[in-house]
C-alpha cells in the first residue's frame, strides 16, 4: 500500500476530540478510507501529516504503516504528493495515539 494514492475521509479533524475518550486531542486530522476494509471491520483508519489546517477530506500518498502489535488493525500515514517525513517525525505526531499501543511506523 505504500505509495498508493489514496482519499481519506475524515471523521477527527485536526482540532477535536475523541468522540468517547474526550481527553484525547487529535493534532492532526485523521479519518479512514472508503472501500478498505481493515481486519477490524471497518475501513482502514489513516492518519494524515503535513497538513496544518481542520479539512473534511483528503487526497495524498500513503507513506507508511503503523503496525500494532497489540491491535487487530494497522493505520496508515497519508501525507501531501511531494512530501516526506522521517519515521521520527511520524512517531512524533501520532504518538498522541500511539502511547496506548505497542506500534512501529514501517516506511
Amino acid at each position: 500500500m505504500i505509495g498508493k494514492l489514496v482519499k481519506v475521509i475524515v471523521d477527527r479533524p485536526l482540532g477535536s476530540y475523541h468522540p468517547v475518550h474526550k481527553d484525547m486531542y487529535y493534532p492532526v486530522n485523521y479519518g479512514f478510507v472508503e472501500g478498505i476494509v481493515a481486519p477490524d471491520g471497518e475501513y482502514q483508519d489513516a492518519y494524515i501529516l503535513g497538513v496544518d489546517t481542520a479539512v473534511k477530506e483528503f487526497t495524498g500518498i500513503v507513506i507508511a504503516v503503523v503496525h500494532r502489535h497489540d491491535d487487530v488493525e494497522d493505520k496508515w500515514v497519508v501525507v501531501p504528493e511531494n512530501v516526506s517525513f522521517t519515521k521520527e517525525d511520524i512517531e512524533k505526531q501520532i504518538r498522541f495515539q500511539e502511547q496506548y499501543f505497542q506500534s512501529e511506523v514501517c516506511m
